[in-house]
């Protein structure tokens, strides 16, 4: 029996990987609760939301998280089939795209068009709250790699005007010749005892400076391996007088998601026509 809830959401994952995979960095058994990451951050915005996660389609390039324009395409298409069949199971009234590459965003949209679906991502949504928020926004990210696929996504959306930069932090995600104990996941947890953490640090630094060096009047995250830096990093610009807003991609995605719900709205038919649509345009103008 269909859920009688006013937000029912399914979440996915940009990946999963092999259950003996060395580089695992989130639990891939267990309640949904233990399996989302970052899960305590975004609960306050699901408690309204009836949802399921999927984990996500394994990535066949090998055992290691995403980073590369190589492997965001690869999970990209993995990712499609997982959307269409959940539009078609008639359960969910959203879609929410996990991970800050937000792979196959287009692809999941023009799916939940054709279903009356609306589909959210976290680099979009993020992007669109800081530019309500601030003239300008920074993005805080993890990897020289990452950064750049970053780039490209700010680019095509077109969001370069708003963005004021893109600071590397320099603690990637773990993969085959990285320096696995300079690694982000490895800084999570760090910080979750209470100990000293060299990418907190990092991350203050850079926001510091992209406020008084480059403009900055919103922070953003990338990779959602960088999500957990967001209550972090709020507080502690907070105590050096910065009244800034940080921003996270979970909680932006939820939150455009139940508003396109409340709005009644999905992705355009004309950005996303069908095969046959009713109306074309003779000319598409930039």
């Amino acid at each position: 029996m269909a859920s009688s809830a006013k937000y029912r959401f399914f979440l996915v994952n940009a990946f999963s990987l092999p259950k003996d995979s060395k580089y695992l960095h989130r639990p891939v058994d267990g309640p949904k609760e233990k399996r989302l990451m970052n899960h305590e951050t975004v609960k306050p915005y699901l408690e309204d939301v009836d949802w399921d996660l999927h984990h996500g389609p394994l990535a066949t390039y090998g055992d290691w998280p995403v980073e590369s324009r190589e492997e965001f395409e690869i999970v990209a298409a993995g990712r499609l089939p997982i959307v269409r069949e959940a539009c078609e199971s008639g359960k969910y009234n959203a879609i929410v795209l996990l991970g800050g590459g937000e792979p196959g965003v287009f692809g999941a949209k023009e799916i939940g068009r054709q279903y009356g679906i609306p589909v959210t991502s976290c680099a979009t949504s993020q992007m669109h709250v800081a530019s309500m928020l601030g003239n300008k926004f920074s993005v805080i990210d993890m990897a020289e790699i990452h950064n750049m696929y970053y780039y490209d996504l700010i680019v095509r959306n077109r969001f370069d005007s708003r963005c004021a930069s893109i600071r590397n932090v320099n603690f990637p995600l773990p993969r085959p010749g990285a320096d696995l104990e300079r690694q982000c996941y490895k800084e999570r947890e760090k910080a979750q005892r209470g100990e000293e953490s060299e990418m907190v640090e990092a991350a203050v630094t850079e926001a510091v400076a992209a406020i008084e060096e480059d403009g900055a009047e919103v922070i953003t995250f990338g990779c959602s391996a960088s999500f957990w830096l967001k209550p972090i990093l709020q507080q502690r610009l907070d105590d050096l007088g910065w009244e800034i807003p940080v921003l996270e991609g979970y909680s932006c995605a939820i939150t455009m998601a139940k508003l396109m719900v409340d709005l009644g709205v999905d992705a355009s038919g004309l950005m996303f026509p069908s095969a046959h649509p009713k109306k074309w345009r003779r000319k598409k103008v930039f």
